[in-house]
């Protein structure tokens, strides 16, 4: 199935060049997927299980996604409150600048 790409136009070969990519993607995945079911056989032939060997998989992070409280609110806005943690919101320099203290703004 030899292609002569001297006779392809600009489209065509761009065409030909995606179709590959794509082709080169479906065979890795299936060599992969051999490759594993190759590892998975000889583990269980040896009377392994996967953890036996490449250990547990290390469970997701508890701090991941999770939200902290509240450590100031505005006295203006009390719907607007600050963690205390990344960069001060404007409503948190605006009241220090008014003569307020951190303390003052505490929840």
């Amino acid at each position: 199935m030899a292609v002569d790409i001297k006779n392809l136009n600009h489209n065509q070969l761009n065409e030909l060049i995606s179709k590959a990519q794509v082709r080169q993607t479906e065979l890795r995945k299936e060599k992969v997927a051999k490759l594993r079911e190759k590892i998975n056989a000889l583990i269980k032939a040896e009377g392994f299980t996967f953890d036996d060997v490449f250990g547990a998989r290390a469970p997701k992070s508890k701090r991941a996604g999770t939200t902290v409280a509240a450590k100031y609110r505005n006295p203006g806005n009390a719907e607007q409150t600050w963690s205390g943690r990344g960069k001060r919101p404007r409503w948190f320099n605006e009241a220090l600048k008014a003569g307020k203290k951190e303390t003052d703004l505490l929840v």
